[in-house]
């Protein structure tokens, strides 16, 4: 796999996909299935938008537990688990110049190396997007805020277990952490980059 840093992010722009790679066979999976389906599909599309800008996406992923995991054997294992996470594994898996952070708690940026990372390629604006947006998405974008990154956070691109923690998470990341959670019918992802 291959993903040398060769340029700056566009805009300073980095697209974040938290926890997509998912087994989602945990108790409570079945009320959070539909709305990662869903924002599966929106990501898809950020993703190719991504491309089209010459923003990277950065797959951060929980390690499900698995200490001596890796980033191919996590996303078999995750393919192998059940028809939904195929799905989302088929629809999403990382490519070769995409960058893939394991992470063993909520945050992208405890105890990873999300936070040299970034630096390198340039990053200070980052577009949040996975599961779960009261958990991970959370706790990531607070530690992102306390680093002083820009955030977007498409409310499209994330699920919660229900819509009402997902709009919680949103309003506290919009009032909290300056977070913009415009929808993708009022901005792009190449106006995101054009501002920064």
């Amino acid at each position: 796999m291959d993903a040398t840093i060769t340029e700056p992010a566009a805009g300073g722009t980095a697209l974040v996909i938290i926890d997509m790679i998912n087994r989602l066979d945990f108790e409570d999976a079945p009320d959070i299935i539909a709305a990662a389906e869903e924002a599966a599909q929106a990501i898809r599309r950020l993703r190719d938008a991504a491309d089209a800008c010459g923003v990277p996406a950065i797959y951060v992923n929980d390690n499900g537990g698995k200490w001596h995991s890796d980033r191919s054997a996590l996303i078999e294992e995750v393919r192998g688990a059940n028809p939904v996470a195929r799905r989302i594994v088929d629809l999403l898996a990382p490519r070769e110049q995409d960058y893939f952070v394991i992470k063993p708690q909520f945050s992208g940026f405890y105890a990873t190396n999300l936070p040299v990372l970034l630096p390198r390629l340039g990053a200070s604006r980052l577009i949040l997007t996975g599961i779960a947006a009261d958990i991970c998405v959370l706790f990531t974008a607070a530690d992102a805020h306390m680093r002083e990154y820009d955030l977007w956070v498409p409310p499209e691109g994330v699920a919660s277990f229900d819509a009402r923690r997902t709009n919680w998470a949103l309003e506290i990341m919009a009032k909290s952490m300056a977070a913009d959670t415009r929808g993708l019918d009022s901005q792009s992802v190449a106006d995101w980059v054009a501002a920064g």
